[in-house]
């Protein structure tokens, strides 16, 4: 990455500035008598990154659709700034998305809308005024490096382009959440070094809070072992093999939370799963 373009920073969140960004408490799921997530409970205060790890089919991608409000538990409560999403109206719960942004699995993009329009699609369907999004736009598009493709189409990308189209979409309302479901699966190395320094940059250019899931251990070790650097424009590993402190990774099994702490505890950990998993 070379670019020195910016972003402006999140706005402030709404609701209890004080309270965690988003709080899981004891939040319970399944489909079709079959349990997915069992007494979750954890919290990401603002400025921090949760990465989620475990193996597929672990509930991994559900926690992020019950963090966006997009399903609602079977028991426990999910708190977006300090509100309980379950009790509220429709009208709120779409306020509060606007304050989160979404990276999802293989990008999801629009095939039939150019890259500018997939970036700028939720700005359009609040109708905000033509210069500002046009503006907003590019400054999303320079802060991934793609100013460039905002003609494009989706067919017309690469696999790396379209993962950064859809975390330029994500972040165009300066959201207070960020959530990323394998932003790098299915890309090669090289492209998914750049896809988690993209991560990276907006988590400690911007502060921004985040939940991360990742079936790619290298994704965890590179995020709570490296920071953005803003002078050099590229991400650097923290000096003496230091590890990020708003950085926490979390190991799911079989529903259940098996791990939460840092990289460091997780190396530590003398747990059988966690070594077999590490392994």
């Amino acid at each position: 990455m070379s670019t020195t373009e910016t972003v402006p920073s999140p706005e402030p969140a709404i609701g209890d500035p004080n309270a965690p960004v988003v709080s899981f408490q004891h939040v319970s799921i399944g489909f079709d008598g079959h349990s997915v997530l069992l007494d979750i409970s954890f919290q990401a205060r603002s400025g921090e990154m949760v990465i989620i790890l475990g193996p597929a089919g672990g509930g991994k991608s559900i926690l992020l659709k019950l963090a966006n409000g997009l399903i609602p538990p079977d028991a426990g409560r999910v708190l977006l700034f300090g509100k309980d999403i379950n009790k509220l109206t429709q009208e709120e719960m779409f306020e509060f998305r606007s304050h989160i942004g979404m990276v999802f699995q293989e990008s999801a993009l629009f095939d039939s809308l150019s890259v500018r329009d997939n970036v700028a699609y939720r700005l359009l369907e609040e109708r905000d005024d033509p210069e500002d999004v046009n503006r907003r736009v590019t400054e999303s598009l320079k802060f991934v490096e793609l100013e460039h493709a905002i003609d494009k189409f989706p067919a017309e990308l690469s696999g790396g382009m379209r993962r950064r189209v859809a975390i330029a979409r994500a972040i165009i309302t300066q959201p207070s959440l960020l959530l990323y479901d394998s932003p790098t699966g299915g890309l090669d190395p090289i492209t998914s070094t750049t896809i988690i320094e993209l991560v990276m940059k907006q988590r400690d250019v911007y502060e921004s809070t985040a939940l991360l899931v990742t079936h790619r251990l290298q994704d965890a070790f590179t995020l709570a072992t490296h920071r953005f650097n803003m002078k050099t424009n590229q991400m650097e590993r923290i000096e003496n093999d230091g590890v990020d402190p708003n950085t926490t990774l979390m190991v799911l099994k079989e529903g259940h939370i098996a791990f939460t702490g840092s990289l460091v505890d997780l190396l530590r950990s003398k747990d059988p799963y966690i070594q077999e998993y590490l392994a």
